[in-house]
């Protein structure tokens, strides 16, 4: 443990002029372990995802939490079609749309848009997806990581953690993250009280960043400041929809799978 507060303490990120003028630490060890009152105003916070649509057809546990995430979410009915036509990369370095990524028609997606391939916090959910992976794939759902960076940052993530390089993608101009309107910005990712939900997990962490280098860091600074989201969709559908408040606040990807296994087939 001592090893791995180390090494993250390390990852001392600078940021261009333009950008505020500072060098920090790694959130996941600059900020004071959670309380329930940080935990309260991150909910209310959150609560801002106020825009009924009432579509839903799932039931029991699936149908609160989409409830939780769509059915009061400010994303509207076509937020696929203004994904579509968003151009990001294969890890190998192929364009690709977004539109291409899922059947648009009946498949069903978990699109997991993670920080950047040199966020520590990332290469811990990277992990989980890839050890969740064939449980998504015995369910006929296609898993999804896209990252910001360019394809050869996303590759040094998948051949250090490792990762499959068949479903993960980069979006270095952080197109799809612009178009779902996922925060960005410096208290976002330093010090939002989210973040701290992360020291709940410091063992997962631990060995997530086993292989971990900060070459996976994206060359243009400014991308360390965007946070991430988790997305279900159903062909065009939108079944869950979740912002990443601060770094390291990520969907339990156990509600995930039964959102997705709960999905009407048409």
């Amino acid at each position: 443990m001592a090893s791995t507060c180390a090494t993250l303490q390390s990852l001392r990120l600078s940021f261009p002029a333009s950008s505020p003028s500072a060098v920090v630490s790694s959130p996941c060890c600059s900020i004071s372990p959670p309380n329930s009152h940080a935990f309260s105003t991150a909910a209310v916070n959150f609560s801002k995802f106020v825009k009924k649509n009432g579509s839903l057809c799932l039931t029991g546990k699936a149908r609160t939490i989409a409830r939780a995430y769509v059915s009061d979410s400010q994303y509207s009915t076509n937020i696929a079609e203004a994904l579509s036509g968003v151009n990001i990369f294969t890890a190998a370095g192929e364009p690709v749309l977004f539109k291409d990524l899922w059947d648009q028609d009946e498949g069903i997606a978990a699109v997991a848009l993670l920080r950047h391939f040199g966020c520590p916090c990332c290469w811990e959910l990277a992990s989980a997806l890839k050890e969740s992976k064939a449980r998504f794939d015995s369910a006929g759902v296609k898993l999804i990581a896209v990252g910001v960076g360019t394809p050869n940052k996303a590759r040094i993530l998948a051949e250090r953690l490792p990762f499959p390089m068949d479903c993960l993608y980069a979006d270095p101009d952080r197109k799809a993250y612009n178009v779902l309107d996922l925060y960005y910005g410096f208290g976002r990712t330093f010090f939002n009280p989210a973040s701290a939900k992360v020291f709940s997990r410091f063992d997962a962490l631990q060995k997530a960043v086993k292989n971990y280098t900060i070459e996976a860091t994206p060359d243009d600074r400014s991308g360390v400041l965007q946070q991430g989201g988790m997305f279900v969709f159903r062909g065009k559908q939108l079944l869950y929809a979740r912002k990443d408040e601060g770094t390291g606040d990520h969907a339990p990807l156990d509600d995930i799978f039964d959102i997705c296994c709960k999905a009407p087939v048409a």
